[in-house]
């Protein structure tokens, strides 16, 4: 009888035990992801300090650096607050055109960047359809630093709805009701209900999407008007050794970017765990 018990035990799992799954996952995960990063890192410990230095710590890849995360954190934050409104809107509403919505949400995941960025560029260009409006007021984003930081939002907008839009369902909205009923105020209602309850997933949408908008290149290199010192983005100086063939000064770049996203992200991922655990207790 035991033994039956064993064997029904070690069939109730679908996939393979963890022994063997685990082993593929880290198989995997070393293939796709340790092998091609510890090869930056490899090839740029072979320059020495000096040469690494003068490239990727040089005033002009500081300057891109500085560019490339502070816009990358702003719309981040931008998208944390209209990707929370327009989860809102298509989990607590129901409307004419509402599945469309839901697609015009995901279409910059299917959209080449690039395409993204000839449009974008189309649109805010002081010839364009609203930069032709907006350059005459002294708005000038095309070819600027506002032009990023539109391009950004416009990728990583998709991040936040689709982490925070399921943990709006969960929620439900007799919560809400429960709040209102005990004589809650709509802002303390939010606050004190909702908010608690979607910023682990709404923190995670924004990691998302910076880390996103950190690496992105081809929605932004057509918008950016790509001037040193101005609106020069490090994604691009990492092309820019690569046509001049210095592969040891792109991985210097790249694994300058690598280390920084990495520590940002491990930041924002503690202080989930903090807030969880505050949660909790």
């Amino acid at each position: 009888m035991n033994r039956r018990n064993g064997l029904l035990q070690r069939r109730a799992s679908i996939i393979p035990g963890f022994g063997l799954t685990f082993g593929i996952t880290l198989f995997a995960l070393c293939v796709l992801v340790l092998v091609p990063l510890s090869a930056v890192f490899v090839k740029t410990a072979g320059m020495g300090w000096q040469a690494y230095a003068d490239v990727a710590l040089s005033s002009r890849a500081l300057k891109a650096y500085k560019l490339s995360f502070g816009a990358s954190a702003i719309a981040a934050s931008i998208n944390a607050v209209f990707g929370l409104m327009t989860a809102w809107v298509l989990v607590r509403y129901d409307f004419a055109g509402k599945r469309v919505i839901s697609a015009l949400v995901d279409l910059p995941f299917a959209l080449p960047t690039a395409v993204a960025g000839i449009a974008l560029t189309a649109l805010y260009a002081p010839n364009g359809w609203l930069g032709r409006w907006l350059v005459p007021h002294g708005i000038e984003v095309a070819f600027h630093p506002l032009g990023i930081v539109v391009a950004l939002t416009f990728v990583g907008l998709p991040f936040v709805v689709r982490t925070v839009e399921p943990v709006l369902a969960d929620l439900g909205a007799d919560v809400e009701e429960a709040a209102a009923s005990l004589g809650a105020s709509r802002f303390q209602t939010f606050r004190r209900v909702i908010f608690p309850a979607i910023a682990p997933a709404l923190a995670t949408g924004f990691a998302l999407a910076f880390a996103r908008a950190v690496g992105e290149y081809g929605s932004v290199i057509f918008i950016a008007g790509n001037m040193p010192y101005k609106s020069e983005i490090a994604p691009l100086l990492i092309i820019i050794q690569l046509e001049q063939f210095n592969y040891a000064g792109a991985t210097a770049i790249a694994a300058t970017m690598l280390v920084a996203s990495f520590l940002l992200l491990l930041a924002i991922n503690l202080l989930q765990g903090w807030q969880r655990r505050r949660m909790a207790s």
